[in-house]
């Protein structure tokens, strides 16, 4: 393990993100028993801004710099990553207060002509608060990434919902002390003082990880300041990030129409706007973080396979590409096949017990079948994002999501859920045959040697 931080990485960030998501489990069953199925179908709603604002201002950046930085520090250019470090900051940062002050003024017609429910106003209101720190949170962590150290990002993530989680219970319970209705506002007030306490704890976690190796090298006869070059790695920065961004609003774009128009179409299908929000909310705040439990493990070897590859790639390696591609590939269907098995078989069972649901353990059983092609997907992204290949990656996700939103706006008015059902594993399907095809270079040169 000591010797392959892919390994350690791995097994840091999984354990961590299965305490963060057990924790997210029971936090979940308290704001569903709290707000009810309606209440958690609108909650639910606030995820298309959340993603299209983790897009517009960090998540490209964010990958930009872990790129940047491992291929930095492959060559020995200690200050060309810090220099990489400061400058995301400081653009990611102007684009969170940018972002942060048009979602802030503009939250009742961006819910009412957007999201289509004016009650999402006041979460998007008080979540434009979380947005700098957030950004903060986000570059630190991606330089961490960079340099195959995930001690710092599994903290505060793990800190970050522990706050997030705490602070909600205290809101609910000083409500109920003193006879006032909690709302749904106090989940979105959570999820800003998390954010707050964890880009607080990054930087004070990189101002002691920056004074610690600089006085050590100090300490050195040979010791030569390194050179920075901020302004300089504005172009080599920008030049990954702006199409990953770009590519991610997109994308993320596309899933808001998703999200927002699901409820819409059911009730074409003759629901009810609240029975359709409540089907919604079981669907996306309960059945689904379920199944995307297993993507604690996948997820964070996709994290850190990205800057393996990139240093791989830089060095010219094809054979560690091929050899990480197919190891990890094995143990992802491994992994999802196990839990498609888990999901059928006590899908119905675990919807009664932890969400004391039927109709979640229908939507587990239902959903079970794409695990393996949904926690490879994400993998398989990382490695063409780490090879330079961002726009297969992203004309690959539009494929997936333009599958789903046809079985949206044409299946769902006929066969209600059913036809979302349907098209969520034959999305991921072909997301994974596509993916394979832009590898198909790698495939090959594995099965040459």
């Amino acid at each position: 393990m000591k010797k392959n931080p892919i390994i350690t990485g791995t097994v840091i960030l999984t354990a961590t993100g299965i305490i963060t998501r057990i924790i997210g489990f029971f936090y979940r069953i308290f704001l569903s028993q709290n707000i009810g199925e309606e209440g958690m179908g609108i909650y639910q709603l606030l995820a298309p801004v959340m993603a299209l604002s983790f897009s517009l201002t960090s998540a490209g950046i964010q990958t930009s710099v872990s790129k940047h930085v491992a291929a930095y520090e492959a060559k020995g250019r200690h200050g060309s990553s810090i220099s990489v470090l400061i400058c995301a900051l400081l653009v990611s940062v102007c684009l969170s207060l940018g972002l942060g002050f048009v979602l802030f003024e503009y939250s009742l017609p961006i819910s009412t002509s957007l999201l289509l429910e004016a009650r999402c106003a006041p979460l998007v209101r008080i979540y434009a608060l979380s947005l700098p720190f957030a950004s903060l949170h986000s570059c630190i962590n991606g330089y961490y990434y960079g340099l195959k150290k995930t001690g710092v990002p599994s903290v505060t993530q793990l800190i970050e919902q522990i706050v997030r989680v705490i602070s909600v219970y205290i809101i609910f319970f000083y409500c109920r002390e003193h006879s006032i209705i909690p709302n749904i506002s106090t989940a979105v007030a959570g999820l800003v003082l998390g954010e707050i306490v964890a880009a607080l704890i990054s930087i004070l976690a990189l101002g002691g990880f920056f004074g610690k190796n600089l006085g050590y090298q100090a300490q050195k006869r040979s010791f030569n300041p390194p050179t920075y070059d901020i302004f300089y790695q504005l172009k080599p920065l920008m030049l990954l990030a702006i199409p990953l961004s770009v590519n991610r609003i997109v994308l993320n774009f596309l899933q808001s129409i998703e999200a927002v128009y699901l409820p819409r179409q059911l009730c074409l299908f003759g629901l009810s706007n609240s029975q359709a929000l409540s089907i919604y909310g079981v669907l996306t705040g309960m059945a689904l973080p379920l199944i995307l439990f297993p993507q604690a493990i996948t997820g964070s070897i996709g994290v850190l396979l990205l800057p393996y590859v990139s240093e791989a790639d830089a060095k010219g390696s094809a054979k560690r590409i091929s050899r990480a591609i197919f190891t990890t590939t094995g143990f992802c269907l491994f992994l999802g096949f196990c839990s498609t098995a888990l999901f059928y078989f006590f899908g119905s069972y675990l919807g009664r017990v932890l969400f004391h649901s039927d109709e979640a353990g229908l939507f587990i059983r239902s959903l079970s079948f794409m695990c393996p092609f949904l926690y490879l997907g994400t993998l398989l992204t990382s490695v063409l994002n780490g090879l330079n290949k961002a726009g297969h990656a992203f004309f690959i996700n539009v494929l997936a999501l333009c599958i789903r939103l046809l079985c949206i706006f044409f299946l769902v008015p006929s066969f209600g859920i059913k036809g979302y059902l349907w098209g969520l594993p034959a999305s991921q399907i072909a997301h994974c045959i596509f993916n394979f095809l832009a590898l198909k270079k790698y495939i090959y040169y594995n099965k040459r040697c």
